[in-house]
């Protein structure tokens, strides 16, 4: 009896939600610090700098554990590994509510992060999982659109409430949506959708190992760094290089996160398509915004312009790129799709020391765009590589007959004679 076949796009499950909840939350509290740093600085009695490394450990934590996490975890249900990790996120964000002094404060940064690249990446396996194969780029594009809410709007609310009630303020309100978050993907995420890999901890990390997968990482790293070369100083260059007033800061950047959610969407649907032209086109688009935003920049209406675009550029190149590693990392996926979180923060580490390095020992900050763009263009020939690879793989494939094409092909010649 024939059976109807389901539709070619069907509603995105509610458990994906649930998903963008977390990412919502995670996002806040990874980016929220840097409208804070003034007042962490004057509370804690340090200086500017040394708030900002704030940033960067909660990066590199991120970058060391998600991998260490996620194969700790390889054995455990998805849903428990997904609510355990937003407990720790919620504990993390009540510590640094409570820290009474800096290194307190780094330590639970530190805490707080290592939950964030391993719900990223068994986040992503959970969300393709819940849909069909034509829609796992737009279940990842769902999920981290909570990443472009939380910078479109939970950072400035973050900023704003920090203003008013206190920095630690903040934080308390980070870990609220901690616990909203812990619940909602209680009851949303199904708990039948299996476990994370059986496969052992030495079988998940020669996955990690393949060439496509390790192509993939660097793709990663280098593509988003070149865009937190720019974007991590980019209110000294709208100030300095563009003229912008500081309280004119806030609202352009609202145009980087609207950028942000067009793109994330945008890079999803390309990537269910055609996954590898999307991860192409993506990134060279990026590239070219990068270079034409240097000469933007000096412009107020164009500065504006491209600060949105630079946001829809960024987050397009987002579902491509996971997707691309979670596809060559057949039976290590959450193992790999967290590698690819920890390869993001690693990119946003370095374009903030390359971006760093340019202002002080290169040109200054009008170059930040054009030495940003130097490192997307390596991004992208990288993943041209890594097309030239798997287009020789697939040939030699095909070159390669089957025992079962063998067979047929020698009972075509018998019978021919």
């Amino acid at each position: 009896m024939a059976t109807a076949a389901p539709p070619a796009r069907s509603r995105m499950p509610l458990a994906v939600y649930a998903l963008t909840a977390g990412a919502f939350g995670i996002g806040t509290t990874e980016f929220v610090i840097m409208g804070l740093l003034q007042q962490v600085a004057a509370d804690l009695h340090v200086t500017i700098a040394a708030a900002g490394l704030l940033i960067s450990g909660y990066a590199l934590g991120v970058f060391v554990g998600a991998p260490l996490l996620t194969a700790a975890t390889a054995r455990l249900p998805r849903k428990a590994v997904l609510i355990a990790l937003m407990v720790v996120f919620t504990l993390g964000n009540l510590a640094c509510a409570l820290a009474p002094d800096y290194p307190l404060l780094m330590a639970a940064r530190v805490l707080t992060s290592l939950a964030h690249g391993t719900f990223f990446g068994v986040g992503a396996v959970v969300a393709t999982g819940l849909v069909a194969e034509d829609r796992k780029a737009s279940a990842i594009s769902a999920m981290f659109t909570g990443l472009a809410i939380a910078t479109l709007l939970g950072v400035p609310a973050g900023a704003w409430l920090g203003l008013h009630l206190g920095w630690r303020a903040t934080f308390w309100a980070v870990a609220a949506v901690g616990m909203v978050a812990t619940l909602v993907i209680a009851l949303l995420v199904p708990a039948d959708r299996g476990a994370t890999e059986a496969m052992s901890l030495r079988g998940q990390l020669s996955v990690a190992r393949r060439p496509q997968v390790l192509l993939g990482l660097l793709t990663t790293v280098l593509g988003f760094a070149g865009v937190f070369t720019v974007f991590t100083y980019i209110e000294p260059i709208l100030t300095r290089v563009t003229g912008f007033a500081n309280r004119a800061v806030s609202p352009v950047l609202l145009v980087f996160g609207v950028g942000m959610i067009i793109g994330n969407v945008l890079g999803g649907r390309l990537a269910d398509r055609r996954l590898m032209q999307a991860l192409l086109a993506t990134l060279a688009a990026l590239a070219l915004v990068l270079g034409a935003m240097g000469f933007a920049l000096h412009f107020k209406p164009a500065a504006v312009l491209f600060t949105g675009l630079l946001g829809a550029a960024a987050f397009a190149t987002v579902s491509p790129l996971q997707l691309w590693v979670l596809r060559r990392a057949t039976g290590g996926e959450a193992l790999a799709s967290s590698l690819n979180i920890g390869a993001f923060n690693l990119g946003n580490a370095l374009g903030a020391w390359l971006g760093g390095v340019v202002i002080v020992h290169g040109p200054g900050l009008g170059a930040v765009a054009w030495a940003a763009m130097l490192v997307t263009l390596g991004g992208l020939g990288v993943a041209l590589w890594a097309r030239a690879l798997q287009r020789r793989d697939d040939n030699q494939d095909n070159a390669t007959p089957s025992p079962v094409t063998t067979v047929a092909r020698a009972r075509a010649c018998d019978a021919a004679a």
